[in-house]
């Protein structure tokens, strides 16, 4: 028995389409079809899939998980930790995360090909429609205003040619998000991007009960040592593995020349033995990922495409986080699209979509230019090196550091490092 067109027609439309079911996507569809909205989540892969990242999340993810009723506790798989371990300068300073009304006071590791399939199945709860294995081409628009109005894809193994179609789309296809390049929306060059490469190793470090981070990331392959601008991390899984990488910015001149997966294996040398961070016991290959950070793709909003997550360059500039902002910016782009449908006309209806671009800038614009400005300081191999060494012996001005690198304040009510950090994320561009 065949499929009737209107069946068919009703399976691939919908109130919005959101494309890629990453932390961002997912985010989106759960918060759009909880709110009643008709959604349709399509990601080109198969769950569960692997993504390159630390699975170390900080209390701002963890917010966005307990919003979207996800159990997070120990019971349910996850491992938490108590705060940030720096090691640099021959210095190790252990810091909790903040006791904040706004943000948890504990972060979460778990894996990415886990954690992202339990986001999607959150959203397919909720009510969104979740097609996997659905390789998303070319947008559709209309030819009169250019707006888009659904996608073509390949659906299945099979690779069966599907329309899909929505009055809005939201891509949350990650970095290279294909769908925002053919709608002509391309990186802007003078936005910071990173790299990161991470690998497994078996270790008896497993059930640290702190994220680490190493701010001293050398490169002693050569003649002479050079300090480079990023970091390490050390983040035990509770597995018997620990996730081992480093995250390096494209403010170092030596940012193209370096083969990154060469560096992250002389570091994981120069480890102490007893770690077990050697070749014999890697459980899976070095990995590695582009960081859009700081906005580098704009506008986040146009001609019925929303932009969430890696595809809008929603990384923080100052740590590298990436799932805490998708996140962020998944809930935001739902809420203001939950707003626009519930208007009566196309003109008041998109009145409110121009608002999420101004949304994001007001909620991140001055951060992430403050953010902006660090990198290029770090760039500097002697800035780097100083504050390495001579910050980690000031608990003080460390904890005021946690808190600007990790966006962790209270908005009103906070201490005194808030109201600095709200002060000058308030009184800088939102660019």
């Amino acid at each position: 028995m065949t499929e009737s067109p209107s069946k068919a027609a009703s399976e691939h439309s919908a109130d919005v389409i959101v494309v890629g079911a990453g932390p961002a996507g997912s985010t989106t569809a759960y918060h759009l079809a909880r709110s009643g909205l008709d959604v349709l989540l399509l990601e080109k892969t198969a769950f569960p899939r692997e993504k390159v990242c630390g699975d170390g999340l900080t209390p701002r993810a963890v917010k966005q998980l307990v919003a979207m009723g996800i159990d997070v506790s120990e019971e349910a798989g996850w491992l938490r930790n108590k705060g940030l371990r720096i090691i640099a300068g021959g210095t190790r300073l252990q810091l909790d995360w903040p006791e904040l009304a706004s943000f948890p006071d504990y972060g979460l590791v778990r894996r990415r090909d886990d954690f992202d399939e339990q986001l999607a199945r959150q959203a397919e709860k909720a009510g969104a429609r979740l097609y996997e294995r659905c390789n998303v081409g070319a947008p559709i628009t209309d030819g009169r205003t250019g707006r888009i109005t659904g996608v073509e894809a390949k659906l299945g193994e099979e690779k069966t040619p599907v329309s899909f179609r929505a009055p809005l789309v939201v891509a949350a296809d990650g970095n290279s998000t294909r769908l925002s390049l053919a709608m002509g929306l391309h990186r802007r060059e003078d936005r910071p991007m990173g790299v990161a490469v991470r690998t497994y190793f078996t270790s008896p470090r497993h059930d640290d009960d702190y994220l680490e981070s190493w701010l001293e990331l050398w490169d002693r392959r050569g003649a002479q040592d050079r300090l480079l601008p990023g970091y390490g991390w050390v983040f035990g899984m509770g597995d018997g593995t620990s996730n081992v990488g480093l995250g390096v910015l494209n403010t170092s001149s030596s940012f193209k020349e370096l083969d990154w997966r060469e560096v992250l294996k002389a570091w994981c040398a120069s480890m102490p033995e007893e770690w077990g961070y050697t070749p014999e016991n890697m459980t899976g290959p070095i990995r590695g990922a582009a960081l859009p950070m700081a906005f580098n793709r704009q506008p986040h909003y146009t001609r019925g495409l929303l932009l969430v997550g890696d595809a809008g360059g929603m990384v923080n500039p100052f740590n590298g986080e990436g799932i805490a902002y998708a996140m962020e910016s998944g809930q935001i782009a739902a809420d203001v699209i939950v707003q626009a449908h519930a208007r009566r006309s196309p003109a008041q209806r998109e009145l409110v979509l121009r608002r999420y671009p101004r949304v994001l800038k007001d909620t991140y614009g001055g951060y992430y230019t403050l953010g902006r400005a660090f990198v290029k300081l770090i760039g500097n191999p002697k800035v780097m090196k100083l504050a390495a060494e001579r910050g980690l012996t000031h608990p003080v001005l460390m904890r005021f550091t946690l808190k600007l690198l990790a966006n962790l304040t209270d908005p009103t009510g906070g201490d005194a490092m808030d109201r600095i950090i709200n002060g000058l994320t308030k009184v800088a561009p939102r660019a």
